[in-house]
């Protein structure tokens, strides 16, 4: 039997009595009009308009699509729609639980009906970056010669998860968050409706605004959390959801992260950019949605000590032994006290004065070695403590710089390919300042020519 998006005994169960079905499902749009938010994916003639039929038809078919978006802002709740209101044959497959043979099975199944009685099959695959390289290739085939249109859902950017030749056989839509006022009316409307709370219970504004909150954009959170709170109201004999009886159903905002996808990287990125752009509030707020979200917070002092020497080097010296500091520390404490130790590392990174003079010094010396930019040792640098190696000439005419009042040597150092180059470049910001000193002063006692 080949698995269906909801099967037949779930749509009985929720006919006979809707009232057991969770909120979220009961008040799931049942036609494209009444999907909240995404209007940008629902104009006329979209893709996922010609995939429920709308459209002339004719000899371009509807394409197959990657809906691409955040949990709880429609992927699935699309799919619904297209199979109530599609005439072709819906399948429904998980990449949590299914494989290449039932991808297989699915592919035979809709070339039989296309074949037998011209019957075309929308195949809805979620979680399609659980998909491995081999299991989403079996797909290709059946999606190249349209044998199934793909409706694919990804929480995960799909340039990273998803395989290119699928991706180029397919539309990418992406779905936005869900904005307050879409959820607003969707809140509005489940308080009201036969299918939802039929006006049981009212929700106050400053009850509501909270509820909006905590939802964070996610349509299945807003919805869940207004059941429960509902429920604690009526239990309590009130018919209005009050502020408290809210904040005490849900405790805290489940924080918009995944650790295991693009956000992971997104919010780690704007943590280390907000460092560098010095605005240390910005930094906070992002180290605390990576902690609210369980982040390792090893990773997240990897990304500190990689930020020390990055975006502030010289300009504070102290930066990486602070950074430093801050990985050990919190490798041996854990959280929840791991936080303060990431807090005092990132206030002290987002205010120290910035420098990228290390990180463009040593690119631009990686680049001139990849280059061929290498050359010889200069015999006299040359090491010259094995026999034989003065007949060489290694080691021969060094000059050691302690023997020197000046302690500086004036004697080439560098290979003659790049012994006129000069990498390191410092900043006037902060401690930086010295160092520009002394990176003028030596230069000029080495015989250096000025750039």
């Amino acid at each position: 039997m080949e698995p269906d998006l909801f099967t037949a005994a779930a749509e009985d169960r929720q006919e006979k009595d809707p009232a057991g079905s969770p909120l979220a499902v009961r008040m799931r749009p049942r036609v494209l009009d009444e999907v909240v938010g995404q209007q940008h994916l629902l104009k006329p003639g979209s893709p996922l308009r010609r995939l429920v039929g709308e459209g002339s038809g004719g000899p371009a078919g509807p394409s197959s699509v990657i809906l691409w978006g955040p949990p709880g802002t429609g992927k699935t709740t699309l799919a619904y729609v297209v199979s109530k209101a599609t005439n072709k044959r819906f399948v429904e497959l998980s990449a949590i639980t299914a494989g290449v043979k039932e991808v297989r099975t699915v592919i035979d199944g809709a070339r039989r009906a296309i074949g037998g009685y011209g019957k075309e099959t929308v195949l809805f695959l979620d979680e399609i970056h659980r998909f491995s390289k081999a299991q989403q290739d079996s797909l290709l085939p059946a999606v190249e010669n349209r044998w199934v249109t793909l409706i694919a859902a990804t929480t995960e950017n799909p340039y990273f998860s998803v395989i290119s030749p699928l991706l180029s056989r397919s539309l990418l839509l992406t779905l936005e968050p869900l904005t307050d006022d879409d959820l607003r009316g969707l809140v509005r409307r489940a308080l009201t409706d036969d299918r939802g709370l039929k006006g049981t219970v009212t929700l106050p504004e400053d009850t509501e605004d909270h509820l909006l909150r905590i939802a964070g954009g996610d349509a299945r959170r807003a919805l869940t959390a207004l059941e429960a709170s509902a429920g604690a109201a009526l239990d309590k004999g009130e018919a209005e959801i009050g502020l408290q009886t809210l904040e005490e159903t849900v405790d805290r905002a489940a924080v918009k992260y995944d650790r295991d996808g693009d956000q992971h990287y997104d919010v780690a990125s704007a943590l280390i950019k907000s460092i560098r752009g010095s605005d240390v509030d910005a930094a906070l707020h992002y180290l605390a949605r990576m902690i609210e979200a369980g982040e390792d917070p090893r990773f997240i002092a990897r990304r500190l000590m990689i930020s020390a020497s990055e975006d502030i080097g010289l300009a504070d010296p102290n930066a990486l032994p602070i950074a430093v500091a801050a990985a050990q520390a919190v490798a041996m404490i854990g959280f929840p006290e791991a936080a303060l130790t990431l807090s005092h590392a990132t206030i002290a990174l987002a205010l120290a004065p910035k420098s990228n003079a290390a990180t463009t010094a040593i690119g631009a010396a990686m680049e001139d070695v990849r280059k061929g930019l290498a050359g010889p040792v200069p015999p006299h640098l040359r090491d010259g403590h094995y026999k034989g190696a003065a007949k060489l000439g290694h080691a021969q005419g060094y000059v050691y710089p302690h023997d020197l009042p000046e302690g500086i040597a004036s004697q080439q150092y560098a290979p003659d390919a790049i012994k006129e180059r000069e990498y390191y470049t410092p900043t006037r910001h902060g401690a930086e300042a010295r160092y520009a000193d002394a990176v003028e002063w030596t230069r000029k006692h080495l015989g250096r020519k000025r750039s």
